[in-house]
């Protein structure tokens, strides 16, 4: 328990700093650069903790749970995700720049978090921790499948992801966390033991891809196409278009909600009806009676 306890702290610590760091940089940097670099700089820092535990998978994925919850919760619009700031600019609700602003965001948030999860495990604060730092040179592939397979399974948790942002979209955080927290934790529960179910390409290249085991091309193909991959099937699926890309829907008819009767003659103005041609040319009786012929 006393490894759990000194990881608790760990990650009460760090959340405390991101906060702390977050409220400093949207109070002292312009809007744009918080909104598209701190904040996903300093989510990052967090997103890494379940994966430099190392304990238990039910402990592990409790924590995770809690983990995802308080970020949902906090997380302030940052995602720590390249898929979903691809997810944004697709439906066009991002720029260019901006786009590429959380990327590289992201990129060096979760650098940060790496070298502070080191130096955390260096401390040896517990023995866990202290077998961690020994063994942090020599890892061990997350990837205990074979590449195609990795693949699917990313893909295939990051469709569902994705499909349930797109279908929680506006909706309130106290709703949309716990959902979005509860999919993660049981993508992590069944893709886990498989492929550990980054479902984050940055977050993947930092953890595993230095690791022995696969190549280089076999980690990009399981880690980076598969969650794109999913992430455009379920954009394509939720709007039947890629709205950045495509303005006509392509996978579903749009029919006019409005019909047109057929077959009956169109009211000319006050209401009447169109003469019939044998009337064509006469006035309109007056007090009943057809008009005389003229003299």
């Amino acid at each position: 328990m006393a490894g759990l306890n000194v990881s608790l702290c760990f990650f009460l610590a760090t959340f405390a700093l991101c906060q702390a760091v977050r409220r400093a940089a949207k109070a002292l940097l312009p809007g744009g650069t918080y909104a598209h670099f701190a904040r996903e700089a300093m989510r990052m820092l967090v997103e890494l903790g379940p994966w430099a535990l190392g304990f238990g998978p039910d402990l592990l994925l409790t924590l995770v749970f809690l983990l995802l919850l308080v970020h949902g919760a906090t997380l302030d619009g940052a995602s720590a995700n390249p898929t979903v700031s691809l997810q944004r600019f697709l439906l066009a609700e991002a720029s260019l720049p901006s786009t590429l602003l959380e990327l590289v965001a992201q990129a060096l948030g979760v650098q940060a978090a790496g070298a502070l999860t080191r130096l955390y495990w260096a401390w040896g604060l517990s023995d866990l921790h202290v077998l961690q730092s020994l063994m942090d040179p020599h890892c061990s592939s997350a990837l205990r499948t074979a590449a195609p397979h990795g693949a699917l399974l990313e893909g295939s948790c990051a469709f569902l992801l994705h499909l349930a942002l797109l279908r929680l979209q506006g909706s309130r955080a106290v709703h949309r966390a716990p959902a979005v927290a509860l999919l993660l934790t049981a993508a992590a529960g069944t893709a886990g033991p498989l492929t550990s179910a980054f479902l984050n390409p940055t977050l993947a290249a930092s953890v595993t891809f230095r690791c022995s085991g696969h190549s280089l091309l076999e980690y990009i193909q399981v880690y980076w196409l598969g969650p794109v991959t999913g992430m455009l099937l379920a954009v394509l699926l939720y709007h039947g278009r890629l709205p950045r890309l495509f303005q006509r829907n392509l996978l579903y008819s749009q029919k006019s909600k409005y019909r047109v009767p057929r077959g009956r003659p169109v009211p000319g103005p006050g209401g009447s009806q169109t003469p019939k041609e044998g009337s064509r040319g006469r006035g309109p009786p007056v007090g009943g009676q057809p008009l005389s012929s003229s003299h």
